[in-house]
């Protein structure tokens, strides 16, 4: 498992808990430092749950306004919590994260709702990111145009 994907899922961890316990304000790095130390104590991510979590729970309203619109069949109370911490964290890593390239997060968010999510935890989530992904476009701004050479006339020949 990679560092990354260890982080995310310690950051799934700690947002199933504010889901769970009904998304009161609470002591988000203990919290995290809690469950660093109980599921990996040699870990240190450097900043980088506590950021992951903190971001989604920042921009949570407007995360959970896309997972509505790009999921319309599934009302947001109705999606279990894992499948719905996974896709707030794909989201935030989408949207707000300029580190993290788009697909690498979708399939961070798949590999996740499939381990830790039902049957079809893992098409759910490719569905529903994928769909963001293609109607948001890329968040990054596009590469800047190559300089073109400069354009020399050619003798028209009669």
């Amino acid at each position: 498992m990679s560092n990354r994907h260890l982080a995310r899922t310690i950051a799934l961890q700690t947002l199933y808990q504010w889901d769970f316990n009904g998304k009161k304000d609470w002591d988000l790095p203990a919290v995290v430092k809690r469950n660093l130390h109980e599921f990996a104590p040699q870990f240190d991510d450097k900043g980088f749950i506590e950021n992951l979590v903190g971001g989604v729970i920042k921009n949570q309203p407007e995360i959970d306004a896309l997972i509505i619109k790009y999921a319309p069949e599934w009302p947001i109370e109705q999606i279990t919590m894992v499948d719905r911490n996974v896709l707030r964290i794909g989201i935030q890593e989408m949207k707000y994260d300029p580190e993290i390239p788009e697909k690498v997060a979708i399939n961070e968010a798949i590999e996740l709702a499939k381990t830790f999510g039902g049957e079809s935890s893992g098409k759910f989530v490719n569905g529903v990111l994928g769909t963001i992904y293609k109607e948001l476009g890329e968040k990054k701004p596009a590469a800047l145009p190559k300089a073109e050479a400069p354009k020399t006339e050619t003798p028209q020949t009669e």
